[in-house]
């Protein structure tokens, strides 16, 4: 029998049961993966969240507990490194979840690839290496932990530093004659002074008098100055034919929808993503305002409009006419989502040879506005014919063939002797290059690369004396709204002495003090602003000299950051 305060026995045994051990264990490479991410701005870092998951870990438990805790920590570890990513919030795919069932397994397969990078994997597999060679030596946990309490601190201490600002005011303009700004006000005193921007079109009693002629609105989806270069097209023919040419045009947002709405707004100055599904003035909506004007609004598409509810969002900005029929016209392409795609040149040679048939002088006042809207350049789009391309490789494809329809339509309009304003303006890029806050295709982030577009006026029925106009300074739908306003004003159709001398203009007429405005894009919570430098703004939000070389972004309840293409 063993003896009181005997060490012998099960009692005393227990007693003596070291305690768990404190350390990360396997964790400490996860950390260490996440610090590789972030050093090459990969993914973002919320400090807090990172060293509260880390400080959860370091709490000891026995090992039958310690496995317990490492299955639940795996779905928060997951989940905390999608926080920290760049990509949407959970909640933006739970309201996309219907659309993304829309995607073609093949589509959702392909973006599923554009994930993978082979230079950051490699990278990872030399940090797992070298963590695997040095844990032996070194607590790796203690200097993960070292490196989460830094990375928690820096902003405290850079911000207590001698001539650092306060961390609301890091990232803002410099503006010598108000001081600096904060970019919140900034972007508020933006929307404010946009609020009070608006363009008005001429009325049907001015206009009665002069010679009709139609607008055409080719409104492309997927097509930014950044995809151009990428493709190598910035130098197709069709961008010399316009006789005025956009080269800073932002489309202020990175979607379908959103961009149709802003169109079909583009008599008023710019309103936030949200804003954009709250009731405007009715001075702000376009083919109301052409038909107030003694146009006609028509619609066409090379699709069926059904994807996203494109149609409707279309009607609730007053677009009620009814779609040119499609049937019979060939489909060279199918959607993501195994749509059919139609031919461009043939759906508005379609619409041509219907204007000549209710029109075949054009002397009657009877004056179209088409919209029309074409997918042709969508990412995920296959060509029926040809065999299997890369991303880049398709979209060079198709938008060398839509740019050779569009320049075909342009002839045809010409040698039909009919009178017409061409305006192309792309819906936003296809995000074709991609960079580090998303994958090639991902459009969450309305970037400069994504929301920078080609816009080209073509005036057909008259000649053009001198140089085609440039339109350098940052610029957006008013810009363009109030191109057309002065094009209704003093149309350039009116011939010369004799009967057969053609009409003439010169295009810096109608380009004169076109309205700027400073770049400012947002999507469903992020929002990325220019802040061009040494400059502030003017009164109207619109930059005052230069290009913006300087952006910040933010998204949805975290703090502004720079930028950079």
């Amino acid at each position: 029998m063993a003896e009181p305060g005997s060490s012998s026995g099960p009692r005393a045994s227990n007693a003596l049961t070291p305690a768990a051990p404190i350390h990360l264990g396997g964790w400490s490479f996860y950390f260490i993966a996440k610090f590789v991410l972030y050093a090459r701005e990969l993914i973002g870092w919320h400090a807090l969240e990172n060293l509260a998951f880390a400080a959860a870990l370091l709490v000891p438990v026995q090992p039958a507990w310690r496995r317990v805790r490492n299955g639940l920590a795996l779905p928060v570890a997951a989940a905390l490194l999608y926080h920290d990513s760049w990509l949407p919030p959970f909640s933006r795919l739970w309201s996309q979840a219907t659309l993304l069932s829309d995607f073609s397994a093949e589509y959702l397969l392909e973006l599923a690839g554009r994930f993978v990078n082979g230079q950051v994997i490699a990278l990872l597999v030399l940090a797992w290496a070298a963590h695997r060679v040095v844990a032996p030596y070194l607590r790796t946990g203690v200097l993960v932990m070292a490196g989460l309490i830094g990375l928690a601190l820096a902003p405290h201490v850079q911000a207590l530093m001698p001539g650092s600002p306060p961390p609301a005011m890091a990232a803002q303009s410099a503006e010598p004659a108000r001081g600096p700004l904060d970019p919140d006000a900034l972007l508020r005193e933006f929307y404010a002074a946009e609020a009070q921007r608006a363009v008005r079109l001429p009325d049907a009693a001015s206009t009665a008098a002069q010679a009709p002629f139609d607008i055409v609105f080719l409104h492309v989806c997927s097509l930014s100055w950044d995809d151009l270069r990428l493709a190598g097209l910035d130098q197709h023919p069709l961008w010399s034919r316009f006789d005025a040419l956009f080269t800073q045009f932002n489309s202020a947002a990175s979607y379908s929808g959103p961009s149709a709405i802003r169109i079909q707004r583009a008599l008023c100055g710019q309103t936030s993503h949200h804003g954009l599904y709250d009731p405007a003035s009715d001075q702000c909506y376009l083919f109301p305002n052409l038909k107030r004007a003694g146009y006609t609004p028509e619609l066409a598409m090379n699709h069926d409009g059904h994807f996203d509810d494109f149609l409707p969002v279309l009607r609730r900005q007053g677009l009620n006419a009814q779609p040119l029929s499609l049937a019979g016209v060939p489909i060279p392409q199918r959607g993501f989502d195994n749509s059919p795609i139609h031919d461009d040149l043939a759906v508005l040679t379609r619409w041509l040879d219907a204007r000549r048939q209710q029109d075949p002088g054009q002397t009657a006042q009877d004056r179209s506005a088409l919209y029309y809207n074409t997918i042709s350049l969508h990412d995920g789009n296959k060509l029926v014919s040809g065999g299997k391309l890369d991303a880049v490789s398709s979209y060079r494809v198709r938008a060398g063939k839509l740019f050779d329809d569009i320049n075909a339509f342009l002839s045809l309009l010409e040698q039909s002797g009919r009178r017409a304003v061409v305006v192309l303006v792309p819906e936003h890029g296809a995000a074709l290059r991609g960079d580090k806050f998303q994958i090639a295709g991902l459009r969450e982030i309305p970037t400069p690369s994504i929301t920078t577009v080609p816009v080209g006026v073509k005036i057909i029925g008259a000649q053009r004396d001198g140089d085609g106009a440039r339109i350098d300074a940052p610029s957006s739908y008013l810009a363009l709204s109030q191109l057309l306003a002065h094009v209704m004003t003093r149309p350039p159709f009116e011939a010369g002495t004799a009967s057969d001398t053609p009409a003439r203009f010169r295009m810096s007429d109608y380009t004169a003090q076109l309205p700027s405005t400073r770049y400012v894009a947002d999507h469903e919570g992020t929002v990325v602003m220019a802040l061009p430098d040494g400059h502030g703004g003017d009164s109207t939000g619109a930059e005052t000299a230069g290009h913006a070389t300087h952006y910040l972004i933010q998204r949805a309840g975290q703090a502004w950051q720079d930028y950079a293409p």
